[in-house]
């Protein structure tokens, strides 16, 4: 059975700083693309950031100099760091693997910034 569980929203002030987690369990986790997504309300689901297997790295636009997308494959875990964060990167964060045609995500983690 595959899981992917997110961890580590919650929030922040902006300016503030946060990372997620995603632990997988039930995949070869080093041989998956791994992304992450965000949705906020109203807005359709876009990606964030991506990593493949050999840590090459992908952002949006508007996340480009703020997060860090890495990934630990003795830990089966990725990670997103987000600094500088805005109030437009509220959303749901929702992890992603992919490998051919098996695509999993996670339940999502609120990530709120306000102050």
């Amino acid at each position: 059975q595959v899981q992917l569980v997110e961890s580590g929203g919650g929030l922040v002030q902006p300016g503030g700083s946060l990372r997620l987690s995603c632990a997988a369990s039930g995949i070869i986790f080093s041989s998956y693309h791994m992304g992450w997504y965000r949705q906020a309300p109203g807005k359709r689901r876009e990606l964030v950031a991506s990593i493949t297997p050999g840590g090459m790295t992908n952002y949006a636009d508007s996340v480009k100099g703020r997060f860090t997308i890495s990934r630990e494959n003795a830990k089966n875990t990725q990670y997103l760091q987000m600094n500088s964060l805005k109030p437009e990167d509220t959303a749901v964060y929702y992890c992603q693997s992919k490998y051919q045609w098996f695509d999993y995500w996670g339940q999502g983690t609120q990530v709120t910034v306000s102050s």
